[in-house]
């Protein structure tokens, strides 16, 4: 008998051997459980068996073999496998201690080890195994390992916002002209990263298009990724219209790689925004497919998480919104984010003060993030009409208040609020902040240093902020501290003396004596050239050469107008010189203190009365002069054109009766121009 299953045995091992080498792992299989009936802890029969359930995709099974045989299949024998089985299960902590804890480091587990600390974006970890590997190996597979590393290097770049170090690898493949355009576009090259896809584009054509099997949807389907790439950078750019419909090219084509799908989708969304939201609506669905939280980086799926939060606000799902942002505060407490979106959900909901309260607590609870924050608050604040409750909280920003963006926006807002003394000290506590931190410390002494270009515009900026604002004795004294930086300075010290003469004049004769003289400030310059030149606005005729008839003729001209004498005006006929002039005679009649308006007569008082002319109007409405007098209204909905101040409405003792011939021409004329063109 044990002969006999011997000779059985051994004609299954030739048939697992000749199974494995045609790739038929399936047959394999049979082959191999057949064996582990005949022997069940036969280690090398199970190992095969591990061997062909992965081959097959089934790594849950082969896991579950792995941890049923842990008296025979050790981590010695089956490290590798149990750790592959583990990391395309996404368990990627589980297989990164069964790598560290396997006794002995083969070539496989230390290619395994670089893909783990990838998916844990680990990239200087990551970064070192793979140059490890690379120095100390020498096979076919050369060249992967170097995609992996530009990919290790374009990931620091894009989500670390390290430099990138110059590998210096060959971009010969597709895939590592890809990674590079990627690191590129992590620095902010743009241009330069477009044109690597674009070569990377075309040797991914060339590469596929030698493969006799590969159609024109395979190639398609692999320039996904690189297409969405391109249209991220035209994003990037501001060409929101070519990046939308390359987007909309690759969804399309139905790309099997979720998550890319999930990437573009998201991106097609923050084109979106607060628009278009029925097709945002569709899109989200693509970043809720199975499987996107293990093909994105931490980073992309806090990304879309976020524009969830939003969409669902620009929706008007105010439970989902804070929901999800409460969600993502809970994941990171520190991030800035899930704060704005709750507290723009709350300015939707008209709670301003519960929003301000919101941001208050977080900018005390995270003092790192608080400068963002107030700022926010700030604003809120201003759309509030508390203007000088946000000129607090900005003040409170330490680390902003002498940045000369804050000076002059808080300037501005006092300025607004005419609080002028609040305003100039805004101005002195910036200068002071500069005085403080442009001395340097030498042996204990302070070692003077000409003051920073901020410096000095700050101090400009507040003497010509206090001239204006009628504080000269304070302008003065930050015009003298201008001039002593700079003596040479005439433009200051003009300033100086014209505020001086308001002052002290004295002073200002003093100072003017600094002027430079007419002679060395007077320019060479050629007044004739500089008229005829092209951008004049004037030109000065060129006088042609008088003859000698015309010369005498404007000689005669000229005698002409200077012997001419200015006419006496002309006084009224009614003048009488013993008579004073009436002092208000330049003013019209009617603003003038004795004028009583006119007398109305009987008879303007009964126009219209009688059996002819006669209407029902109101003498108080055919008054023209009141009718000029009364603000123009705006028409009302399907009436005519509103009748301005000065109408030209006809009086109505010209008004013609309404079957009047004219009415009736008029009538006429409008139905021949609807009967002509219909418009």
């Amino acid at each position: 008998k044990m002969a006999a299953a011997a000779g059985a045995a051994a004609g299954l091992w030739s048939e697992v051997n000749r199974c494995g080498q045609n790739g038929d792992f399936a047959r394999a299989l049979k082959s191999v459980n057949k064996i582990l009936q005949i022997n069940k802890d036969d280690v090398t029969a199970l190992q095969c068996k591990v061997v062909c359930l992965i081959q097959n995709g089934n790594f849950k099974e082969a896991l579950g073999v792995i941890n049923t045989h842990t008296k025979v299949l050790t981590s010695d024998v089956i490290a590798f496998e149990k750790a592959y089985c583990e990391y395309r299960l996404n368990r990627i902590e589980s297989a990164l201690k069964t790598i560290q804890s396997a006794s002995q480091q083969t070539d496989k587990l230390k290619e395994l080890y670089g893909q783990v600390l990838y998916r844990l974006e680990r990239y200087d970890d990551c970064l070192a195994a793979y140059r490890d590997l690379i120095r100390n190996s020498q096979d076919e597979y050369e060249e992967e390992r170097k995609t992996n590393l530009s990919a290790v290097v374009a990931a620091q770049s894009t989500w670390e916002k390290v430099v990138p170090e110059d590998l210096g690898l060959r971009e010969a493949t597709y895939e590592l002209c890809y990674n590079s355009a990627c690191a590129l576009i992590g620095q902010g090259k743009l241009h330069e990263a477009m044109k690597k896809l674009q070569k990377a584009e075309e040797l991914c054509r060339q590469s596929l298009s030698e493969d006799s099997d590969a159609t024109e949807e395979d190639i398609e389907a692999e320039l996904a990724i690189i297409h969405g790439q391109m249209a991220y950078i035209m994003q990037l750019q501001g060409r929101t219209e070519d990046a939308l419909q390359l987007y909309n090219q690759i969804i399309k084509l139905k790309p099997t790689d979720v998550g890319l799908l999930a990437v573009i989708a998201n991106n097609i969304i923050t084109i979106n925004k607060d628009q278009n939201v029925f097709d945002s609506k569709k899109k989200v669905k693509l970043t809720n497919a199975e499987g996107v939280e293990h093909k994105l980086s931490k980073k992309q799926l806090q990304a879309i998480e976020f524009n969830k939060a939003l969409l669902a606000m620009y929706t008007n799902q105010a439970d989902q919104c804070r929901k999800l942002s409460a969600s993502l505060q809970s994941q990171s407490p520190e991030h800035l984010l899930p704060v704005l979106i709750q507290a723009a959900q709350l300015c939707r909901e008209k709670q301003h003060a519960k929003a301000v309260g919101l941001l208050q607590d977080f900018a005390e609870q995270h003092p790192a993030n608080a400068a963002e924050i107030k700022l926010t608050m700030a604003q809120l604040k201003i759309a509030q009409g508390s203007v000088t409750k946000a000129c607090m909280i900005l003040r409170s920003i330490e680390e902003l208040q002498h940045k000369p963006g804050m000076v002059s926006a808080l300037v501005t807002m006092y300025s607004h609020e005419e609080d002028i003394d609040s305003a100039i000290e805004v101005f002195t506590q910036a200068i002071q902040w500069y005085q403080q931190h442009q001395a340097r410390t030498n042996h204990g002494c302070c070692v003077f240093q000409p003051k920073s270009p901020v410096h000095l515009s700050l101090i400009r900026e507040a003497a010509n902020f206090k001239l204006k604002h009628g504080r000269k004795k304070e302008a003065i004294s930050d015009l003298e501290e201008l001039w002593k930086q700079n003596p040479k300075d005439v433009h200051t010290l003009a300033q100086l003396i014209s505020a001086y003469s308001l002052v002290d004049p004295e002073k200002a004769k003093v100072l003017s004596k600094h002027l430079p003289s007419s002679d060395t400030m007077s320019l060479k310059v050629d007044v004739d050239a500089l008229e005829n030149s092209h951008g004049a606005t004037y030109v000065r005729k060129k006088a042609g050469k008088l003859t000698g008839d015309n010369q005498q003729k404007e000689q005669g001209q000229g005698e002409v107008k200077k012997k001419k004498k200015k006419k006496k005006g002309k006084l009224p006929k009614n003048y009488d010189p013993k008579v004073t002039p009436d002092p208000e005679r330049w003013l019209p009649m009617r603003e003038r203190s004795y004028y009583r308006g006119r007398k109305k007569g009987k008879k303007k008082d009964q126009v219209g009365k009688g059996t002819q002319g006669s209407t029902t109007t109101g003498s108080s409405e055919l008054d023209a002069s009141r009718t000029a007098s009364s603000p123009p209204t705006s028409p009302q909905p399907g009436s005519g054109a509103a009748v301005s101040a000065t109408s030209n409405v006809i009086p109505p003792r010209h008004q013609k009766p309404a079957g009047a011939p004219a009415t009736k021409k008029k009538q006429q004329q409008k139905k021949k121009k609807g009967a002509k063109g219909g418009w």
